[in-house]
């Protein structure tokens, strides 16, 4: 499955490279290795790739090479722009991994910003081409997905009848993820214009886009499908460069969801201005320019895995979870509301 990694402050920056580079097990390393902790011991005694259950194994692929994309927020364009205000995202992508992409690294090296959503993929069955490479950017909104819409062909046509036009003419790729996107775009701006793309939306609204995107998702399943119909992993995330909504989701009854954490304090380990290692509390940070007495600012991370070495640093959101954070960034665990008769049976966990 795929890997990605949401940064989130009202007052403190993070320098692009410091999160999603420099550290050991970084989302930019995240392609060929795994840390799981609260899901799977990690020790050379227990490999991945040959853990019992093909159900873990699938949904923490070892191989995430099918895209990398990156979006930033800035003020630059509201200096210049007289209807344009607060931060907007700048949007890179690209085919190739991220350790080998030498723009990817200048790009970091040189970039800070306050909100950062970051995503490696692993295609489920779509082309590996740009466009469908996350994040999906709707002006000021963007998404990203790990996880898979289960027999997507199936309900596409539908999911697109959902949409509103403008929504709908956004999407470019061919992705599960994109038309979800779209679909929670239409939800949060109640079929609105292209034009509602520009403001900003309270949180609540934000968290019931969400919810009501993956119920429509089920019961269009349920429609097309009925008993025929397996279960999907939605991770989804959401932010206007202000506030964020991430869910931790799959509608079955005991299997467990792909690895989403959320942390307030990695980011002073993760930040090169302050004294800490991300890969050992042995090490030390050279280049750090505040003490020990000096504490990092407000700020949130959620991520496929944890980036730093120290899992105290690291809460697993609990399955059928939405972590919500506010303007002020202040997180908030919720638990999901669907029908749990929408839940689905999952042929792969009846062969074990």
């Amino acid at each position: 499955m795929c890997r990605w990694f949401a940064y989130l402050s009202p007052i403190e920056p993070c320098l692009l490279s410091d999160v999603l580079i420099t550290p050991a097990n970084s989302i930019s390393k995240q392609c060929s290795k795994h840390y799981l902790p609260g899901l799977l011991p990690h020790d050379k005694d227990k490999d991945l790739d040959h853990d019992s259950d093909a159900l873990i194994r699938m949904r923490n692929s070892l191989l995430n090479m099918d895209g990398l994309g990156l979006a930033w927020y800035t003020t630059a364009a509201s200096s210049y722009m007289k209807h344009t205000t607060g931060p907007r995202p700048t949007l890179y992508k690209s085919q190739s991994p991220p350790i080998n992409d030498f723009n990817f690294r200048s790009l970091c090296e040189n970039t800070e910003a306050h909100c950062v959503f970051a995503h490696i993929r692993a295609s489920s069955g779509t082309a590996v081409t740009q466009v469908n490479s996350h994040p999906f950017v709707f002006d000021r909104h963007t998404f990203m997905h790990n996880g898979v819409i289960s027999n997507f062909p199936a309900i596409r046509r539908e999911m697109t009848d959902l949409m509103a036009f403008d929504t709908y003419c956004n999407i470019q790729g061919s992705t599960d993820s994109e038309h979800s996107a779209a679909l929670y775009v239409t939800n949060l701006t109640n079929h609105g214009t292209k034009a509602c793309w520009q403001k900003t939306y309270p949180l609540s609204e934000m968290l019931a886009a969400m919810q009501k995107t993956v119920v429509q998702i089920l019961e269009l399943q349920r429609i097309k499908l009925g008993d025929a119909r397996t279960p999907n992993s939605l991770n989804f995330c959401v932010t206007d460069g202000e506030k964020m909504v991430a869910i931790r989701f799959r509608n079955h009854a005991t299997e467990q969801p792909p690895s989403l954490y959320w942390s307030n304090t990695a980011g002073q380990t993760l930040n090169t201005k302050y004294p800490g290692h991300p890969d050992a509390r042995e090490l030390v940070n050279e280049e750090a320019v505040w003490g020990e007495d000096k504490c990092i600012g407000k700020h949130v991370i959620v991520a496929s895995e944890p980036t730093t070495y120290d899992e105290k640093e690291w809460n697993l959101i609990p399955k059928n979870c939405a972590l919500t954070v506010d303007a002020e960034g202040k997180e908030n665990e919720v638990l999901m509301q669907y029908d749990e008769g929408l839940n689905a049976e999952d042929p792969l966990a009846e062969q074990k």
